[in-house]
């Protein structure tokens, strides 16, 4: 008897979509609403999520109902039970995400004026920047900031978020940035003469940061008034001092945060 050609092999199986265990800080996204965060708790069939913000949102657990570095998975609740020490929080005071896989970089950026600017902001936020896939780059200075963001080319899903040193009214600074009007281009500041100055006295072993008379190198006059050597001894001892943003002047913290607010709502 001749076998009869039936066509693609409908027996097949589906592709199965993979089961993840809900455990405190998981981190999932909701493919509708784009609302990221980590396993808190559930909620009858629904599961809470939080996001780096605190905020927290209801979920329904349904099959595939979430993404995770963008692939479908099924939220199952854990055989453990949810009663589990707090989760862990990175430098900045956001929910520690373990395991932690970088995603692939936006095409938004942050640009800061100098190395430490740049180094510090990673020593702090480096965990929320790869969590968002957000690069930060440093400028060595602003002067051309008006001309830097032409040559980037903005649009909706290429923004640029700008962290500015000592952007008082009546400065250089603020006079640059004056010059800069693109909606894709978010600029905030510190009133901080150097990056150095945003990190408390107390984080670095002083009492206040000491007063520079102008015309004079301000890196180099901390460092000679507080006999700290040059200023790449300065430097070590600021770094070092910073573990968490607690380590942070105010200024500093929510600028950084309000920039990385703006270059990842979209």
């Amino acid at each position: 008897m001749r076998s009869q050609d039936y066509g693609p092999d409908l027996t097949r199986r589906r592709r199965t979509v993979p089961e993840l265990p809900a455990e405190p800080g998981v981190v999932v996204e909701d493919p509708e609403s784009g609302f990221c965060g980590a396993v808190v708790r559930f909620e009858l069939d629904k599961v809470v999520l939080e996001d780096r913000h605190g905020k927290r949102r209801l979920f329904p657990l349904r099959p595939a109902g979430f993404l995770v570095d963008g692939q479908p998975v099924t939220l199952t609740r854990p055989t453990a039970s949810l009663a589990k020490p707090a989760a862990a929080r990175s430098a900045s005071g956001s929910r520690r995400v373990e395991g932690l896989k970088a995603r692939t970089a936006r095409d938004s950026r942050i640009w800061v004026e100098g190395l430490h600017d740049a180094t510090l902001v990673e020593r702090v936020w480096g965990h929320d920047l790869r969590v968002e896939g957000v690069v930060v780059q440093p400028l060595d200075g602003v002067d051309e900031l008006a001309a830097r963001v032409a040559e980037f080319g903005t649009a909706p899903h290429r923004r640029l978020g700008v962290l500015v040193d000592h952007l008082v009214a009546g400065t250089k600074e603020a006079r640059i940035v004056a010059g800069v009007r693109d909606e894709h281009v978010l600029v905030t500041g510190h009133p901080y003469v150097d990056i150095w100055q945003a990190v408390k006295p107390a984080s670095v072993g002083i009492r206040a940061w000491p007063v520079i008379p102008k015309g004079t190198s301000w890196k180099d006059g901390i460092c000679a008034a507080l006999g700290w050597g040059d200023p790449a001894d300065g430097w070590r001892r600021v770094i070092n001092g910073v573990r968490t943003f607690r380590d942070l002047e105010t200024p500093l913290v929510g600028a950084v945060e309000r920039l990385i607010d703006f270059v990842t709502e979209i």
